[in-house]
């Protein structure tokens, strides 16, 4: 295939703490992004099917899917580096 699934959780044992958080983090689902070496970023198609967040607050799960191009699957196979990162302000 030519995409990487993944399964993003938040996780904070205090149940005040998680609540806050997630009231920070609407959003960060689609501040996800993926680089492969020194390729340009890709963010991801996120929730597919699904209405994860409320008005509110994000979900504590996240199901999210990258299209990696031609480019980024051949340096893979070369054993380039592959870097997820996040860029949400209240991250």
């Amino acid at each position: 295939g030519s995409n990487l699934k993944a399964t993003m959780m938040i996780e904070f044992p205090d149940i005040e703490e998680r609540r806050t958080a997630l009231q920070r983090l609407i959003g960060i689902e689609t501040a996800l992004w993926l680089a492969v070496g020194d390729l340009s970023r890709v963010t991801p198609i996120a929730n597919e099917d699904l209405v994860r967040e409320t008005a509110d607050k994000t979900s504590s799960v996240h199901f999210v899917r990258f299209e990696l191009t031609g480019q980024m699957i051949g340096a893979l196979g070369s054993e380039e580096t592959l870097i997820i990162g996040i860029d949400h302000p209240a991250y």
